[in-house]
């Protein structure tokens, strides 16, 4: 490493909106690195037996951005390690800084319609994107609200043309963190 280059992150976090591709990034980036990869939602479903859209249909978002930061807690020390938390991981800002130094946040942009055509696809259980009718301008409102949060990363890559594979190339080039992989 060169005199005054920034030391590599200890920690990358996607964030961005629903159907951004946070967890195929995820992976593809935790695997050309040899890092660990956290998925919260499956985290939170294996402590607590319930998927992110029944805790929230049942119990309320606040109930599950509060296991969110619970789980954001347990990770403060770990290194090496690529989170991908959901899409509104970043309405608790204070969330990057519990995790602390070297942590690099990198936002994975899409649009409206790029997120609810994927939404649509994945067949995720998503119950903030509401009924089908009206979908695109609810989500675009969500994400009108939180596009400030998502812009205090540290880095941001448009996804809605771009394979997963290439947007984690992407992230890597543009963190000096090239793995000359796949």
């Amino acid at each position: 490493m060169s005199h005054g280059a920034a030391p590599p992150p200890a920690r990358i976090v996607l964030v961005g909106f629903m159907a951004a591709g946070k967890s195929e990034v995820a992976r593809i980036l935790a695997g050309r690195l040899g890092w660990e990869r956290v998925d919260f939602d499956e985290a939170i479903r294996q402590r607590t037996g319930r998927s992110p859209g029944a805790i929230i249909r049942e119990d309320g978002e606040a109930a599950f951005r509060a296991l969110e930061r619970e789980l954001t807690a347990t990770l403060a020390d770990r290194e090496r390690v690529v989170l991908d938390p959901g899409g509104g991981w970043a309405t608790q800002p204070d969330l990057a800084r519990l995790l602390g130094p070297g942590t690099v946040r990198v936002w994975l942009r899409v649009s409206p319609e790029t997120a609810v055509r994927r939404a649509n696809e994945d067949g995720t259980d998503r119950p903030l994107m509401g009924p089908s009718d009206g979908r695109v301008e609810r989500m675009a409102r969500l994400l009108r609200e939180r596009e400030p949060l998502y812009r205090a990363a540290e880095l941001a890559v448009d996804t809605d043309d771009m394979s997963p594979g290439r947007v984690a190339e992407t992230i890597l080039r543009r963190l000096g963190l090239e793995t000359g992989g796949e």
